[in-house]
């Protein structure tokens, strides 16, 4: 364990700038400080006392507001950075030297059972406010941007970007086109759909008054004829 968090220290001491010494990390780094009782809590865990490890993971999550589900698997070099509302959840794996920034949501759909939240290599980036959701890998060296939604696998040294996330690059080669001015606005294509359907509405609603007033005026006349027709008998 020991060496697990002198490694955890080195790691940020190497891709934080703003790191300047391991005391500093040590005693004021949240992130620091919440992988450091994750790493209690998954020894606890390990060994069938849940309910402590529990206690220790909440009681961290209280403090550094991150959470760690202590039956999470993490390796060396783990560097969360800023930290805030990230949440791994209990059947996540994450391997050596990742780094997460903060408001990361590693979780499942819901849908799935026994192994459902994500498995990420080494050296994997997650951008700040991304969300990775389900049982898929995503590969060694991958880059999910800030702000995206992964659904689905991303391979070894890949970009993935948008809600949906896509893979825009594999191994800094481009592997698809991506406009990021005529890109489709989901928001002005729904309202557009709206906008098309309520046409849609007011003609039927119009052919039905259309159909109204003439059973009306037809309706009229037969009872203006009925009315003819008795006077005439008299």
């Amino acid at each position: 364990m020991f060496r697990q968090l002198k490694e955890d220290i080195d790691s940020i001491m190497e891709r934080d700038p703003a790191a300047r010494s391991r005391l500093e990390v040590f005693l004021l780094y949240s992130g620091f400080k919440a992988v450091r009782a994750y790493r209690k809590a998954n020894w606890f865990y390990r060994h069938n006392m849940k309910f402590i490890a529990r206690w220790i993971s909440q009681r961290a999550r209280h403090k550094t507001g991150i959470e760690i589900h202590p039956g999470a698997k993490i390796g060396k070099g783990l560097f969360i950075d800023h930290g805030m509302g990230v949440v791994i959840g209990e059947t996540t794996e994450i391997g050596d030297n990742c780094t997460i920034y903060q408001n990361v949501t590693l979780g499942g759909t819901g849908k799935d059972h026994g192994k459902r939240h994500p498995t990420l290599g080494n050296d994997v980036m997650i951008g700040s406010g991304a969300k990775v959701l389900g049982p898929f890998r995503v590969g060694d060296g991958a880059r999910v941007a800030s702000g995206a939604v992964v659904l689905d696998e991303v391979p070894d040294h890949a970009t993935a970007v948008g809600v949906p996330a896509r893979v825009v690059k594999i191994n800094g080669i481009k592997t698809c086109n991506l406009d990021q001015i005529h890109v489709s606005d989901p928001v002005s294509q729904e309202l557009c759909r709206l906008s098309i359907e309520h046409t849609k509405l007011k003609m039927e609603i119009e052919a039905l008054k259309q159909q109204f007033s003439q059973v009306m005026m037809e309706n009229q006349l037969v009872r203006s004829v009925g009315r003819d027709d008795t006077l005439t008998d008299v």
